[in-house]
């Protein structure tokens, strides 16, 4: 593929968000106006990690996600976009705590803050992200908002603590890995959704289809994820690909070739794991030589099934139509 062709292809997948986005273009707007009113701080060094965040952009999924929910059900408040901008935080503050962890140096096509910064300043502003969170949280006001985001905070913690643990082990089997993506990807999916459910007054029923939307939607997309790590292309993805298994990471793809993978392609895996490495090109030609990454795309696939069906509960409107592309997007994205 040409430089060219990849850029248009990027650059086509950008228009295409933005147009599904569409109808919340001024809410989002005013999220990134927010967003960038509440990263200020008069401590210097804050402010200079947060506009190399800013600067390095991002889709803000997970904004979109609760904002289109919250106009779905009806919602004509404002404090869907402190909310919005609230989730973007926890966000950011979860990649630059995961960075540190991982040691990335590369995260959507530059360096990471840990990398340019160094560890410890990427692990403060990270903190600092999560407590200025909380005191928006408070100005919303609504005591079951918080609780919701609290506790999808807590678990996102103990997904980081699950995915610790399963480093370096080629013992991890796909329940293990779900725990993970649970946790890590799909509650801050789900808490977004559900939180403009909440918002709009919805009843408990359409809340919690608002909450399996947004689940099925995490869910697909970090298999996707685990899927582009293995077959996707560097200028789009914007890291280097094999950096899960560099990192000892076992996910789908892996665990998927370890059950049917021959002795001998077996112990490469294993070692490629054990020891953060091996001849990823070999490990490649494993993966898809035992349908791993069909497999993968197969088991997305169900999960945004899942969050498509969850949405025909939804009244019909572009917010709800835009719902449904999002989570198209999700499955056909490359980056």
């Amino acid at each position: 593929m040409s430089e060219l062709q990849t850029l248009t292809e990027s650059q086509s997948s950008v228009d295409g968000l933005a147009r599904v986005l569409a109808p919340i273009g001024d809410d989002m707007r005013a999220v990134d106006g927010l967003i960038r009113e509440r990263l200020g701080s008069d401590v210097a060094l804050i402010g200079t990690i947060a506009d190399y965040l800013i600067g390095a952009g991002g889709k803000r999924l997970r904004p979109a996600v609760h904002l289109l929910v919250a106009r779905a059900l009806g919602y004509r408040g404002t404090a869907h976009v402190v909310l919005a901008a609230v989730i973007e935080f926890i966000h950011t503050a979860t990649l630059l705590h995961d960075d540190v962890v991982d040691e990335s140096d590369l995260r959507r096509g530059r360096q990471t803050s840990n990398a340019l910064f160094g560890n410890a300043a990427s692990v403060l502003v990270g903190d600092f992200l999560y407590s200025r969170s909380f005191q928006m949280m408070v100005d919303v006001g609504q005591m079951r908002v918080m609780r919701i985001l609290a506790d999808a905070t807590n678990r996102i913690a103990e997904g980081e603590v699950l995915q610790l643990m399963n480093i370096h082990d080629p013992s991890v089997d796909e329940a293990r890995y779900l725990r993970v993506v649970e946790r890590k990807t799909a509650t801050l999916f789900e808490a977004a959704s559900r939180i403009g459910a909440v918002l709009a007054g919805a009843a408990p029923d359409m809340e919690e289809h608002a909450a399996q939307y947004g689940a099925s939607l995490g869910t697909a997309f970090q298999m996707i994820d685990d899927l582009l790590d293995y077959s996707g292309n560097i200028s789009e993805i914007g890291k280097r690909l094999g950096d899960d298994l560099r990192e000892g990471k076992v996910t789908l793809p892996l665990i998927h070739a370890l059950r049917l993978a021959a002795p001998r392609e077996r112990e490469k895996i294993e070692y490629a794991i054990r020891n953060g490495g091996g001849d990823f090109d070999q490990i490649v030609t494993i993966v898809r030589g035992n349908g791993s990454l069909d497999y993968v795309r197969e088991r997305a696939l169900s999960e945004s099934s899942a969050a498509e069906a969850a949405l025909s509960a939804f009244p019909d409107s572009e917010y709800r139509e835009s719902l449904l592309e999002l989570n198209a997007f999700a499955m056909r994205r490359n980056r």
